[in-house]
């Protein structure tokens, strides 16, 4: 009997409540086939990736989506754990913040983010960005397994 796709697990790494709320919002709309795990700060996205410290036996994620201003441990320390450690280097990161500082974006890519998305300020077009990473990591990439 086929099932269909596996759904893909996504980890929103996002300190604002509002941003999380949008980002789960577009995702609904979206009807993929995902699951969407949200962890609040940095110390927690690296306790989820690792399985520790309250996380035992989430899922690996298929993508993260990391926000680069975030409490305890910044999303640049988060992305240079991430990409710095073999086991969680393939999972993809699309940085999604407010900053359009340019040091952000230099940096996030030489941290080796996949791809750096400044966070656009209306409703709308926030959603159709989201949209828009869920369907070309969800559809159009082909993940590692």
């Amino acid at each position: 009997m086929n099932e269909g796709p596996q759904p893909i697990e996504v980890l929103l790494v996002e300190d604002d409540p509002g941003d999380v709320l949008l980002t789960k919002e577009a995702f609904e709309h979206n009807k993929v086939n995902n699951n969407l795990h949200v962890v609040h700060d940095g110390e927690q996205a690296m306790a989820f990736l690792r399985r520790e410290e309250g996380y035992p036996g989430t899922p690996r994620p298929d993508l993260i989506l990391l926000d680069l201003n975030l409490p305890r441990k910044d999303g640049r320390e988060v992305l240079e754990e991430i990409k710095a450690d073999e086991s969680l280097r393939r999972i993809p990161v699309v940085v999604l913040t407010t900053s359009e500082a340019d040091e952000d974006i230099l940096r996030s890519y030489h941290l080796h983010a996949n791809a750096y998305v400044t966070k656009p300020v209306d409703f709308d077009q926030f959603i159709s960005v989201v949209r828009k990473i869920d369907d070309f990591f969800v559809s159009v990439v082909k993940l590692p397994n």
